[in-house]
């Protein structure tokens, strides 16, 4: 068993905490023991590694619910929160590679159509896909409803007209939300 990769398990004992919990646990901690991101000076190559790694893993499952290829029925902030923690007390990146993949899926898997589900989402649970999440905006920050980006209806399609920066895995992601 791989050791755990949290200061203070004890709150898994926790009444609102399933053995589930606990076995996601151990396999995130084994995972974060096995996984080595290596080493290149292309920080890309290693972000896209990790996203593979965490896919095949099937941690990226979590990000989505099974319908669409995700490990429950639906999300489930316990285990969103645990695999967080687990993976960010081992390195950084890996909290923010499943993160992202989670930030960019949460949209769709809210709000997306059933083409733009099927399109997408496997493809994120899988880590064949990187998603990026587009929201903050120079004079805006995060701020939504000071957000100065627009969209208007052309024909079949939409014409998007604004600035987004602070994009996360901006060059890197196939997709952006």
């Amino acid at each position: 068993m791989a050791q755990p990769r949290l200061s203070d398990t004890d709150f898994l004992k926790w009444p609102f905490f399933e053995r589930q919990h606990s076995e996601l646990r151990d396999a995130v901690s084994s995972w974060c023991d096995s996984f080595e991101p290596g080493e290149s000076k292309d920080d890309y190559r290693i972000a896209a590694n990790c996203v593979k790694s965490l896919g095949q893993a099937g941690l990226l499952r979590y990000c989505v619910p099974a319908a669409d290829g995700g490990a429950l029925e639906k999300l489930d902030v316990r285990s969103l929160c645990l695999v967080r923690e687990t993976l960010a007390y081992s390195n950084g990146l890996f909290d923010f590679a499943f993160a992202m993949q989670g930030l960019g899926a949460g949209p769709i898997s809210l709000f997306g159509n059933s083409e733009q589900r099927k399109s997408y989402l496997p493809q994120v649970s899988q880590g064949d896909k990187i998603a990026a999440f587009a929201l903050s905006e120079e004079l805006a920050g995060s701020d939504v409803a000071a957000l100065a980006t627009s969209a208007r209806l052309e024909g079949d399609s939409y014409i998007l007209n604004g600035e987004k920066t602070w994009i996360s895995n901006a060059g890197l992601a196939d997709f952006y939300v």
